[in-house]
């Protein structure tokens, strides 16, 4: 097929690194690995903080580029067999997608989209009302995050399909990396002082002053409850908030290496260099990093969650403790830092990842679900009469 792709909230190719961005780039490749043509057809970012006006002026220029994208894919040789819009909600709703494929007469497929009814007349209200509406155009949705079911379905068309696809990396590379532990891990050493025969322990991500922030603090609190020269820290990552995450440790007492951004095709050396992932997940979905980690071997600590369940197997893969709590998320590191436990964690980890959460399996259930959505809505356009299908 080819596929028309959109990502409100970031396109694939933004320059700002995040999970956001990684998810996209991902399903992206996970599309051409099963053979279709994709094409990412708007950078256009509907992202808004919650100002009234600005939403407004999003909507319209939305539905000016929407026309407009309509008449340029309509053109021979340029037509989608099908639109396919990434991570939809109020702050990020779909302006594009519904009036192209409508115009188009394609299939519209979503993949994790969520539902706030509390943003309903509050500030994000423009942007709510935007979402149900492209949610109520959907031919399909693939819900990445469990907990985003039940607020969806209501929204959606009687018999439009709701189908669960779990989060996925290309494994390859991490797989790859372990072959390269004991050098990578030399060189981390001898770069920054590390002690190789302590247990390593890593987190990766921004500095944001919201629950990345928030997270940040609770790990910080955490570690400042285990013995300081039982481990080593290394934290990945950069943004506005840097300072307060470097003070938060700071004032635990806590000795961490921070690294900066590491460039994406480096995070397999890093993660296969460690020995246990950290990560309270304040308020997280599910976390990418949580399922790159496990790829490269690493047994998991987070904070519990729907989503953060679906991809972490609590007592199994790592452990999963109650978001926000430091007691019990040292109590769990400290468990891990067991040698033996802490192997076979990372051996789970590894299969974990290989066997549910690898691009390969993705590749497959999606050109089957989206198959599926393109037979599904010609059927239904050849039985309905034209004039209906013109209204």
């Amino acid at each position: 097929m080819r596929i028309a792709f959109y990502a409100p909230m970031k396109a694939p190719d933004d320059p700002v690194a995040s999970g956001d961005r990684l998810v996209a780039r991902n399903l992206v490749a996970a599309l051409e690995r099963g053979g279709h043509e994709v094409a990412l057809v708007s950078r256009f970012r509907s992202y808004d903080r919650g100002h009234r006006e600005r939403q407004a002026r999003l909507a319209r220029l939305g539905a000016r580029l929407a026309a407009r994208l309509g008449r340029v894919l309509a053109e021979p040789g340029r037509r989608p067999d099908l639109w396919f819009t990434y991570h939809l909600y109020h702050k990020a709703p779909d302006h594009l997608g519904p009036a192209v494929a409508a115009a188009l007469a394609i299939p519209y497929a979503v993949a994790e989209a969520s539902v706030a009814q509390k943003q309903r007349g509050g500030r994000f209200d423009t942007g709510y009302r935007a979402s149900l509406a492209a949610l109520a155009r959907a031919d399909c949705v693939l819900t990445l995050n469990p907990n985003d079911a039940a607020g969806v379905a209501p929204h959606l068309r009687p018999g439009v399909p709701m189908e669960p696809l779990a989060p996925f990396v290309d494994a390859a590379p991490f797989l790859s990396a372990a072959a390269g532990r004991k050098a990578e891990r030399a060189s981390l050493a001898a770069r920054h002082s590390l002690d190789p025969a302590k247990p390593w322990l890593v987190a990766a991500a921004m500095m944001r002053a919201d629950q990345k922030l928030a997270s940040y603090r609770v790990l910080a609190e955490a570690l400042s409850l285990i013995a300081p020269q039982s481990f080593e820290l290394l934290i990945a990552g950069t943004g506005p908030a840097e300072a307060e995450v470097r003070a938060a440790f700071a004032e635990r007492g806590v000795a961490a290496t921070f690294l900066g951004q590491v460039p994406s095709g480096e995070v397999p050396g890093l993660f296969a260099a460690c020995d246990l992932y950290v990560w309270p997940a304040v308020k997280e979905a599910f976390g990418m990093a949580l399922v790159e980690a496990q790829a490269a071997g690493l047994p998991v600590v987070a904070g519990t969650s729907p989503g953060v369940a679906s991809v972490v197997g609590d007592g199994e893969t790592g452990r999963l403790v109650p978001q926000g709590d430091p007691g019990a998320f040292s109590e769990a590191v400290r468990a891990l830092l067991d040698p033996p436990r802490r192997a076979a964690g990372g051996a789970a980890a590894r299969r974990n990842v290989v066997e549910r959460h690898d691009i390969g399996a993705a590749a497959a259930a999606l050109d089957r679900l989206l198959g599926e959505t393109r037979r599904r809505f010609h059927a239904a356009q050849a039985a309905t009469p034209p004039f209906e299908r013109a209204g």
